[in-house]
């Protein structure tokens, strides 16, 4: 079966390199963004695809916008693929283009569809606290992730796990998916499923606000914020911009999830029997891990945070570096 990969970030590469490990399809070309520039010296990176790609010697096509690029419409029409295989690859694909292969193009999603529809379904699902996710392959038509759906897999997904940890396992879940979707397609194994769109949820693009953080949350909601919107959720600290990007939220609710030494940190607060404070006030530390926060419903261990200019550091080494003492506030 010859493909064409349509991908970007890192999330795309298992399946990439999946697809050029197996004897059964032949990966002609790949189509992927634009270098940009990252980074404090401003340099031009390529996107981890191409990397992937220019190291097995394919064509790399870069358009800023595919559907409007004609060298690269053309290009498609004429290399005779069999199948477009498209992995989180940031760019909407025109009727056009979803007509070209003979057996369509087929989408790695990082959702259990209908829901979460959308560019960012591993940041959301953390957000609002679902316990299983996973990855839904799909015969793509011109709308949002509204296409006749293929195949799916499931995974737990535990507390502390953050979209980062997330996408790294759904990217290999996704890899096995898509290339068992395509030899089942390929042998007529499989019969399109219509989305319901009732069922439907969506997963937008993150926006700035998306980041701030209101202490009057719930503990348990502003960690899934936080891991959900890794390693970018800010508060402020002493008039500066604080990042918090690794906590816990602590309690009995959570008790069976936490690592042993966490739990240990809980069940001392507990034993002490820390009057609530306001929203936002360190009301502990906890010795070798870092500052225990009020929410507006339980308590929150800051585990990692990153201070502007510096390097993430522990939640130990913040307290200590900046002496943090019980009373201070984390405004929202």
């Amino acid at each position: 079966m010859k493909v064409v990969f349509f991908g970007t970030p890192q999330f795309a590469v298992p399946t990439l390199e999946k697809l050029l490990k197996h004897s059964n399809f032949e990966v002609l070309a790949v189509v992927t963004q634009p270098d940009k520039r990252r980074g404090r010296g401003n340099q031009l990176t390529p996107p981890p695809i191409k990397t992937i790609a220019t190291t097995h010697d394919l064509p790399v096509w870069q358009p800023q916008r595919v559907k409007k690029d004609v060298e690269t419409l053309n290009q498609l029409k004429a290399i005779g693929a069999d199948v477009f295989v498209v992995v989180a690859y940031g760019q909407i694909l025109s009727q056009e283009i979803l007509d070209i292969p003979k057996l369509g193009c087929i989408n790695v999603h990082g959702s259990i569809l209908p829901k979460y529809r959308g560019a960012a379904p591993i940041q959301w699902c953390l957000y609002n606290g679902e316990k299983e996710t996973g990855i839904t392959t799909m015969l793509m038509d011109e709308g949002m992730d509204t296409g006749a759906m293929l195949l799916k897999a499931t995974t737990p997904i535990t507390l502390l796990e953050n979209a980062q940890d997330l996408a790294e396992k759904l990217a290999v879940i996704g890899a096995d998916l898509l290339i068992e979707t395509l030899l089942k397609l390929g042998c007529g194994e499989i019969e399109p499923i219509p989305q319901q769109n009732s069922e439907a949820t969506y997963a937008p693009l993150i926006k700035k606000e998306d980041y701030l953080l209101d202490w009057s949350n719930s503990a348990i909601k502003l960690h899934n914020q936080i891991r959900g919107f890794y390693p970018n959720c800010t508060t402020s600290f002493r008039n500066q911009p604080l990042k918090i990007s690794v906590c816990a939220p602590l309690g009995s609710a959570h008790w069976q999830e936490l690592p042993l030494e966490i739990q240990e940190v809980s069940r001392k607060l507990q034993d002490l029997s820390i009057a609530s404070g306001r929203a936002g006030e360190v009301v502990s530390i906890a010795k070798g891990m870092g500052a225990i926060v009020q929410t507006g419903e339980g308590l929150l261990l800051l585990r990692e945070v990153q201070l502007p200019g510096k390097r993430p550091q522990s939640g130990c080494d913040f307290v200590n570096g900046a002496r943090v003492t019980i009373g201070e506030v984390l405004e929202s």
